[in-house]
C-alpha cells in the first residue's frame, strides 16, 4: 500500500491506473477508522481494481464551536487497518494542500442542504460537497462509496454528481451497528459508559416506530410523539430532530408509505449522534 500526501502525486498515480484500464474506487473518510469504514472499503474492493481511501479531517465542514481540533486522529492505526484490507493507496493530504491560504471556492447543493442536519450545522454540507468534489477531481475514481449512516450527506452527494454531470458512480453501503444497535461512529468515543448505554435509544425508538407502523399507525406526528417519549425516558438524551422523509428527495411525509426513511439527531450528554432507518408501511 502506498501513502500519498501530495495532490500532484495522487493524480500521477491515478493517471497510470487509468492508462492500464483499471477501475478506481474511492472511499472518502475523516479517519479514525472503524468497522463501518472498513465495510465501505470492502464494497469498493468488490467493484474496483484499485482502491483509494482518503483520510482528511475537513475543516470546512466543521462549524464554530464544533470538534474540529478534538476530532480523533490516529494515522498509524488507520494505515495498519487499510494495509490489512489490501488498500492500494491511502491519500492523506494536509490542510494546506487542500485549502491554500487564499482559497475561496465552494460548491453547495442548495435545497437539500438547508434542512435537518443543515439547520443546526449551517455551512456543514457546503463543506462536505466542496471537499468531495475536490477529492473526485484529484483521485478521478470511477466509483465512490459512501455509508448510509450519513444519509442526508449521501443524498446530497448523489444529487451533486447528477447535477454537475460528473461521470462517477456513487454507491452506498448499509449502516454497521454494534451488537446493541448503536450505529458505529468515530464520535461514539466521546460517550462515557452511562451515556454509551443510553445511546442505544436512537435505534430502539426507530424499531418501535416500525412496530407501530406494522400495527397500523401511519400518522407521522403520532409516531414522532411515541419516539420522543422513548428517548426522553432515558437520562441523558435530548432530541434535536426526528423526521420521516421520502428517501430520494428528503421531502417530509405526513403518513408512512410503502418505503420512507427516518432521519434523526439526538444529543447524548455533550455528544451529537445521528442515525436513520428505512421504515416500511403496508402496500395499498
Amino acid at each position: 500500500m502506498r501513502t500519498i500526501r501530495e495532490i500532484k502525486k495522487q493524480r500521477e498515480w491515478s493517471k497510470e491506473e487509468r492508462a492500464n484500464n483499471s477501475i478506481i474506487g474511492l472511499v472518502p473518510t475523516l479517519g479514525f477508522l472503524h468497522k463501518g469504514h472498513l465495510s465501505l472499503v470492502r464494497k469498493a474492493r468488490e467493484v474496483s481494481d484499485s482502491v483509494v481511501v482518503s483520510i482528511f479531517v475537513n475543516p470546512t465542514q466543521f462549524g464554530p464551536g464544533e470538534d474540529y481540533k478534538e476530532y480523533p486522529r490516529e494515522e498509524v492505526r488507520d494505515l495498519q487497518l487499510l494495509e490489512n484490507e489490501e488498500v492500494d493507496v491511502a491519500f492523506i493530504p494536509s490542510r494546506e494542500e487542500m485549502y491554500p491560504e487564499d482559497y475561496e471556492t465552494y460548491v453547495a447543493v442548495e435545497k437539500f442542504s438547508k434542512n435537518y442536519c443543515g439547520s443546526s450545522r449551517p455551512g456543514h454540507f457546503r463543506g462536505v460537497t466542496t471537499v468531495v468534489i475536490k477529492l473526485l477531481l484529484i483521485v478521478q475514481p470511477d466509483i465512490a462509496v459512501f455509508g448510509e449512516k450519513d444519509y442526508q450527506q449521501l443524498v446530497i452527494v448523489k444529487r451533486m454528481v447528477r447535477d454537475l454531470n460528473i461521470p462517477i458512480q456513487i454507491l452506498s453501503s448499509p449502516i454497521v451497528r454494534e451488537r446493541d444497535g448503536l450505529a458505529m461512529s468515530s464520535r461514539n468515543r466521546y460517550l462515557n459508559p452511562e451515556e454509551r448505554k443510553n445511546a442505544t435509544v436512537l435505534y430502539d425508538s426507530m424499531k418501535e416506530a416500525q412496530q407501530l407502523v406494522n400495527k397500523g399507525m401511519t400518522d407521522v406526528d403520532a409516531l414522532k410523539k411515541e419516539m420522543i417519549k422513548i428517548i426522553e425516558g432515558r437520562k441523558h438524551p435530548r432530541v434535536e430532530y426526528i423526521e420521516f422523509v421520502e428517501p430520494e428527495t428528503l421531502k417530509r411525509v405526513k403518513k408512512v408509505g410503502v418505503s420512507n426513511r427516518i432521519l434523526m439527531a439526538v444529543h447524548i450528554g455533550r455528544t451529537r449522534l445521528i442515525d436513520n432507518m428505512e421504515i416500511r408501511g403496508q402496500v395499498e
